[in-house]
């Protein structure tokens, strides 16, 4: 019997009025004395798909573990009516509810490295799956497993099976994950952010594969995310919120096409798929004249792992004019970060050359390099890690002109006050250290950091990949605006596509340690040549027609 036979063997024929599978009714939910969620409602029918959507701390995930009765013990209090499949689930003990949970009701967490023990294989983990089937013998149960990761579209089941998590990569940990899900024959998924740390091209396939799972076993699927695109692409109907209160709610059509409230209006002009060209008059303006900022030619640089060469880069070259923003896209493992590692003059290339406003990079001593960082600088993907916790952010943005030993102490005290309002943070921030700050005003501390110096090109690694979108687009408009005003040259890396095609001029696809594409961003994008990027840009997400349309 094929996987695929065999995972469909239960389907029922559902009527197009059905009751809702999941209903919720005037749910709030309260962590001691803060109420976090307030008087939520929405339905879901059997093989319909609902999206939850908003920004960090809108409530979704609250209300997705009040829905699995997930919320913690003794601090969470929820309220009101979460019914499935006819039961009352706030009203359940938890003995009546425990059978629900894994077998009718599957769970789909956002981070897979954190979601699956370590030193079990994950075959013995799949076998507790499994065991809720019930009535399968050891042998059957196996097969089962193994059938289902095919399913999934794990190559080689049987390797997955026996292997550690350790073992595997990201994208295929989340398709084990999503595989242990569907074993049980679920009604409902709930999917919590279950694509946020992959690569766009693994993104689409799991995607791909939940929707398809959605249709062939009849599963209704309740998705929280707070990517719009993603949301406009797969969702059936939306919940948009915002401090945990219902901003709007409905068809996803409806919705996108003329969204009632503000939020909802902002939310959407905020996402890079759904306006590719919100940022053109910032980044088409003059740029400067002269030569090249950033020459890189045939640099290759191969490491050895394991007692074996591994490549990294092979024969890369671009050039970045200046006041211009190239993009360098990619795979994880495509050799981007060493890249911009040789560019910053972190790693030596084994053949080359780098140049940097004229001035060789590689063969130099790090002494003599000083005088180049001090003309290019680099904000790193994660705020929340790269800002050290112990010091304020006057000590943070004015420790690269203390370190260069520029103009006085006071002098050094106005050029911080300046790269803080540059960024648009103002000076009552000085005095707080990075918890006191919100993840939009690290990154733009981190901005800041890189600006004191003046500089004239900036490496920007995935500088908003940990951001919510309306943050993102703050930032943004901040780069692009800084750009125009100042010339800067920025050296952009990233996997969202989207955004690329907002605020770059030109790109690099890269491919395992080769650029396999290259040129201006809307040659590259609208009409690419290389079976890669083709598979790169389609898998940006896109409303349906049916959305564009407005139609329901």
């Amino acid at each position: 019997m094929a996987p695929q036979d065999r995972l469909t063997l239960d389907r029922v024929e559902t009527p197009a009025a059905t009751p809702d599978l999941l209903r919720v009714e005037g749910l709030s939910v309260a962590y001691g004395d803060n109420q976090v969620v307030t008087d939520v409602g929405f339905g879901l029918r059997r093989g319909e798909s609902l999206a939850l959507i908003g920004e960090s701390g809108s409530g979704k995930s609250t209300i997705a573990r009040a829905v699995l009765r997930l919320l913690p013990r003794g601090l969470g209090r929820a309220t009101g009516r979460v019914e499935f499949d006819g039961h009352d689930v706030l009203s359940l003990s938890e003995r009546r509810f425990r059978p629900l949970r894994g077998r009718r009701i599957g769970f789909v967490p956002q981070d897979p490295g954190n979601s699956l023990n370590p030193v079990r294989t994950i075959g013995a983990q799949a076998r507790e799956a499994a065991a809720l089937l019930g009535e399968l013998n050891p042998a059957e149960r196996k097969d089962l497993i193994l059938e289902t990761f095919a399913q999934v579209g794990l190559d080689d089941p049987r390797r997955v099976h026996d292997s550690y998590p350790h073992q595997l990569s990201g994208g295929m940990l989340q398709r084990v994950l999503i595989g242990l899900t569907v074993l049980p024959r679920p009604a409902l998924i709930v999917a919590d952010e279950p694509t946020s740390a992959l690569d766009v091209t693994i993104q689409k396939r799991i995607l791909d594969l939940l929707s398809r799972l959605r249709q062939d076993l009849d599963i209704s699927l309740l998705l929280i995310t707070h990517d719009l695109a993603i949301a406009a692409e797969r969702a059936d109907s939306l919940v948009v919120l915002k401090d945990g209160v219902v901003q709007e709610a409905g068809a996803t059509a409806v919705v996108f096409s003329a969204p009632t409230s503000e939020y909802a209006r902002k939310l959407h002009g905020d996402v890079p798929a759904l306006n590719p060209d919100r940022y053109r008059h910032l980044r088409d303006r003059v740029r400067e004249s002269g030569p090249p900022k950033i020459e890189v030619s045939g640099v290759t640089k191969t490491f050895t792992v394991e007692g074996r060469a591994l490549t990294a880069v092979d024969d890369v070259s671009f050039v970045v004019e200046p006041g211009t923003t190239h993009a360098l896209v990619g795979e994880s493992g495509s050799g981007k970060t060493t890249t911009i590692r040789l560019l910053l003059g972190l790693e030596e290339p084994d053949s080359g050359s780098i140049k940097v406003a004229g001035e060789e990079v590689t063969g130099r001593s790090h002494a003599s390099l000083r005088s180049i960082r001090r003309h290019l600088q680099l904000v790193y993907q994660n705020p929340f890690t790269s800002l050290d916790p112990k010091w304020t952010v006057k000590r943070l943005v004015g420790e690269s002109l203390d370190r260069f030993g520029v103009g006085t102490r006071q002098e050094r005290a106005e050029r911080v006050r300046a790269a803080l309002d540059s960024v648009g943070l103002g000076a009552h921030l000085l005095s707080r250290r990075p918890a006191a700050l919100s993840g939009g005003q690290r990154q733009r501390v981190a901005l800041a950091r890189s600006l004191v110096l003046r500089p004239d090109v900036i490496v920007l690694d995935e500088p908003t990949s940990a951001l919510d979108v309306s943050v993102q687009a703050g930032i943004v408009e901040v780069l692009l605006s800084l750009q125009a005003e100042l010339g800067l040259t920025y050296v952009f890396v990233s996997h969202d596509l989207a955004l690329v095609r907002q605020l770059a001029h030109t790109v690099s696809v890269v491919h395992r340690g080769r650029v396999v594409e290259g040129g201006p961003v809307a040659t590259v994008f609208d009409n690419p040549r290389q079976p890669y990027t083709r598979a790169l840009v389609e898998s940006i997400p896109a409303p349906r027609p049916t959305v564009a349309n407005g139609a329901s």
